[in-house]
C-alpha cells in the first residue's frame, strides 16, 4: 500500500456520505473509440449529475463534514467546477457558500455557479490568484477554505471513481487521468496501487500548463509564470508540495499533450461516444492520439471529468 495521505477506509466511508446521484457512474467500453484508436477504450462518464463533472465527490464529503459541526459558511477557489459542485452540495446542507473565480474562466462554468446559489466573486488573473482572494475571504470572515487536492476530502471522494473501477471487474492495464491540481490523480491512483497494482496510472496535462508534470518528473515543486490552454480545468501554476508527495507515490507516468491533440479528442469523443466534454476530460484520448504505440494492445480506461463548456468555444474547437 502506498504511504500518502489518503485512507482506504475513510475512502470506503465516503460512499455512505456522497449523494447516490454522483456514485456508480456509467463504464462502458467503446469499441467504435477503440478502432479509431488503436486500443480497447473503455470510457468513465463522471458528466451526468446535477455539476456536470466528478467534484461534487468531493464536497459532498465537505459540506456534510461542516454541517455536522455546525458550521454554515465556506470559501473556495474555483476554475469552474469545484464551484460548482460545492455550491450544489453546501446549498443542500444550508451553507453560505462563496466562490472566487477569474474573470477569464468560461462564462457558462460562471453562470452555473450563480444558478446554483453561491456568491461569486471574480478576479483579475489565473485560478491561482483566485486562490490568494480565497485564502484573504476565508481570513477576514473567520470561515471554512476549501482547498482543492489540499483538503483530503477532495481527493478521498474523487478516489471512490477508483473504487467503482476495481469493483467492475472489468480487465484493464492503463487508467488515464486528467491531471490539474491531483485531487483526482492522487486520489484514484491510491485506490488502483492499493487494490490493483498490476494497473498502470498515467496522467495527463496539456502541454500549456506543465507545472504538476514538470514537478512530479523533476520530485520537486516547479511552478510556471503563465498558462497557455483551453483545457482550463486544469491549468494550475503552482503545484501544492503535499499533493505532489502523494502523486509521487501513485502515479506511474506523467505526460504533456498538444493542444492540437486535446482538440481532435473532444472531436473523437463526440464522433464516436456521442459525449460533449470539455477539454480537460479529453486529455486521456489526446495522450493516446500521440503515442499511439505505447498504447497498441493495452485496454485502456479514460476518466470523463466533465462536461461544462461554452457551446461557441466547443463548436469552434470540434471543427477546427
Amino acid at each position: 500500500m502506498p504511504t500518502t495521505r489518503l485512507d482506504l477506509d475513510r475512502i470506503h466511508a465516503a460512499r455512505r456520505v456522497i449523494d447516490p446521484m454522483f456514485l456508480n457512474t456509467p463504464m462502458y467500453r467503446c469499441d467504435a473509440l477503440g478502432r479509431r484508436l488503436g486500443c480497447a477504450v473503455s470510457v468513465k462518464v463522471e458528466t451526468a449529475n446535477p455539476v456536470r463533472s466528478f467534484k461534487a465527490r468531493g464536497t459532498e464529503l465537505v459540506a456534510s463534514l461542516l454541517a455536522s459541526a455546525g458550521r454554515t459558511a465556506v470559501v473556495c477557489a474555483s476554475a469552474g467546477n469545484l464551484g460548482q459542485a460545492l455550491a450544489w452540495s453546501g446549498q443542500r446542507r444550508g451553507l453560505h457558500v462563496t466562490v472566487v473565480a477569474s474573470r477569464q474562466a468560461p462564462a457558462a462554468k460562471l453562470d452555473r455557479i450563480r444558478a446554483l446559489g453561491a456568491e461569486l466573486e471574480l478576479v483579475d488573473g489565473d485560478f491561482d490568484m483566485a486562490r490568494e482572494r480565497a485564502v484573504d475571504i476565508s481570513r477576514e470572515r473567520g470561515i471554512r477554505l476549501l482547498e482543492d487536492s489540499l483538503d483530503i476530502e477532495t481527493c478521498e471522494g474523487a478516489a471512490t471513481i477508483g473504487l467503482e473501477l476495481v469493483d467492475k471487474e472489468v480487465p484493464f492495464d492503463t487508467v488515464l487521468i486528467a491531471l490539474g491540481g491531483g485531487a483526482m490523480a492522487t486520489g484514484m491512483g491510491y485506490v488502483l496501487k492499493t487494490l490493483a497494482p498490476q494497473v498502470e496510472v498515467i496522467c495527463v496535462q496539456p502541454s500549456g500548463a506543465p507545472a504538476m508534470t514538470r514537478s512530479w518528473h523533476s520530485r520537486r515543486v516547479i511552478t510556471t509564470e503563465s498558462t497557455d490552454t483551453i483545457a482550463d480545468g486544469v491549468a494550475g501554476r503552482r503545484p501544492i508540495p503535499e499533493v505532489l508527495d502523494d502523486l509521487l507515490a501513485v502515479a506511474d507516468d506523467a505526460v504533456l499533450v498538444r493542444e492540437s491533440s486535446i482538440m481532435a479528442g473532444m472531436r473523437l469523443l463526440l464522433e464516436q461516444t456521442g459525449l460533449v466534454v470539455e477539454p480537460s476530460a479529453a486529455l486521456g484520448v489526446a495522450a493516446v492520439l500521440e503515442d499511439r504505440d505505447r498504447f497498441a494492445g493495452r485496454h485502456v480506461v479514460s476518466v470523463i471529468c466533465g462536461s461544462n463548456v461554452d457551446l461557441d468555444s466547443y463548436r469552434q474547437w470540434v471543427h477546427q
